[in-house]
């Protein structure tokens, strides 16, 4: 008996006519990927098994794969999350109607643009040098190390406090001298949230493809201005995800 069929969904592009973008491996088997459209807005999704599918990292580089591929082709790529499934063509159809108003306000705002990140992590031995010249933290070391662990309970407090101010300066240094430096050449940026306690930038920046190389040049300078500090993590080209709102959700289908 074979299992249902789904529609699952990897991302939208601006196109009038049917498109393909080859074939994938998927479940043990070879699927078409191809263009659902409502008036110029193309769905790119594959025939699957209707079912749920976890993100494993075979499933999710299968995912990005698809869309690095569309990428290659296309102009305008708004990014679906992993994992969304629809019953049928006419649903997903439906949904695209439904979200057809901000699709045309957004192929304008991506079109010819892209994404790339940039994460710099603080090197240890640099970090550590640095705390280690503040004379307040290295006077507060030594009230720490002279108490009993009771009796410098609010002097480690107090510590970890300075051990904090004295990070976030050196985020603030990193945000002046590398951050700023690249605003001129995007089109937008965005900062997350750092990860770990030695990151001191996570940033997004949409560019347009034709300020690529001038970017990639600019980033290679900062870094050999800053190697033997920190490290950077300089990925990309990726579609909008950190400028782009629109999230796709399938309706859980009420229990019969």
């Amino acid at each position: 008996m074979s299992k249902e069929q789904g529609i699952y969904v990897f991302c939208c592009i601006k196109a009038t006519g049917s498109k393909s973008f080859g074939s994938i491996p998927f479940e043990g088997e070879e699927r078409e990927v191809y263009t659902i459209h409502y008036k110029d807005a193309a769905m790119v999704a594959a025939n699957v098994p209707m079912k749920i599918y976890h993100p494993v990292k075979e499933n999710l580089m299968m995912h990005q794969d698809v869309i690095s591929r569309v990428m290659e082709q296309e102009e305008a790529v708004v990014p679906v999350s992993f994992g969304n499934v629809f019953n049928s063509e006419e649903d997903l159809i439906a949904l695209t109607k439904s979200l057809y108003p901000q699709l045309e306000k957004l192929f304008p705002q991506i079109e010819g643009k892209i994404e790339v990140g940039l994460k710099v992590i603080g090197r240890k031995e640099w970090l550590s040098e640095n705390i280690n010249q503040n004379e307040a933290v290295r006077n507060k070391k030594q009230v720490v190390q002279s108490k009993s662990e009771a009796a410098g309970y609010f002097d480690r407090i107090q510590l970890g406090e300075m051990a904090k101010d004295f990070f976030q300066s050196i985020q603030n240094k990193i945000r002046s001298e590398i951050h700023e430096e690249l605003i001129p050449l995007t089109e937008a940026w965005h900062l997350n949230d750092p990860i770990g306690e030695k990151m001191l930038l996570n940033a997004a920046y949409l560019i347009d493809k034709g300020q690529e190389a001038a970017f990639d040049e600019k980033v290679n300078q900062l870094h050999d201005q800053w190697k033997d500090r920190v490290d950077f993590k300089y990925t990309g080209p990726w579609p909008a995800y950190n400028f782009i709102n629109i999230k796709l959700k399938v309706e859980e289908k009420e229990s019969s």
